[in-house]
């Protein structure tokens, strides 16, 4: 006896559709790359308030962040950072009247804004942890502060690779 195939209801073929669009949109997202929004001055100049940027993820599954990259991290749960590595671990660290030494030679830093900030008691970063900045330092919470301290890999969301917003500022972000 030879049966035939049921053709999909045009329902069933939308809900189908649907969930594979969704399915692939959480898999670009949760591994591939995803947009995020700047919110506050941390980052002046490279990046400013409302500036929309895209992050990829996929790079630290097979690297290790470098000196300079612009991160993403996880601060708690629902708060996010946009971040500089400054140093890596097992480096030491420290900052002097506005210089930061790497392993004590001075860190050539284009990208502050020049504001004024206090200096940071010279530190080994702990193996497996990096050291972060906002690029506007009299005005950012990063890695001088106890509550924010030390960064692992885990914590690092992805990094920040392109902005799509202002349109007059779109770019690679180096």
């Amino acid at each position: 006896m030879n049966q035939e195939k049921k053709p999909k209801s045009e329902a069933r073929e939308w809900i189908e559709s649907a969930a594979i669009a969704i399915a692939l949109a959480l898999l670009i997202k949760f591994f591939i790359f995803e947009f995020v929004l700047v919110e506050g001055s941390s980052m002046n100049p490279t990046l400013e308030n409302g500036d929309r940027l895209v992050v990829t993820k996929y790079q630290y599954y097979f690297s290790e962040p470098e000196y300079s990259d612009i991160i993403i991290l996880k601060y708690t749960n629902s708060i996010e950072f946009v971040k500089r590595v400054v140093a890596e671990g097992g480096d030491t660290i420290e900052i002097k009247d506005m210089v930061i030494y790497v392993n004590g030679k001075p860190v050539a830093e284009d990208y502050t804004d020049g504001s004024v900030y206090p200096d940071f008691k010279k530190t080994v970063v702990p193996k497996g942890s990096y050291f972060v900045l906002g690029d506007n330092r009299d005005n950012s919470r990063d890695s001088r502060f106890a509550d924010v301290g030390f960064i692992s890999k885990e914590d690092i969301v992805g990094k920040v690779m392109f902005r799509l917003y202002p349109f007059d500022k779109i770019g690679k972000i180096d």
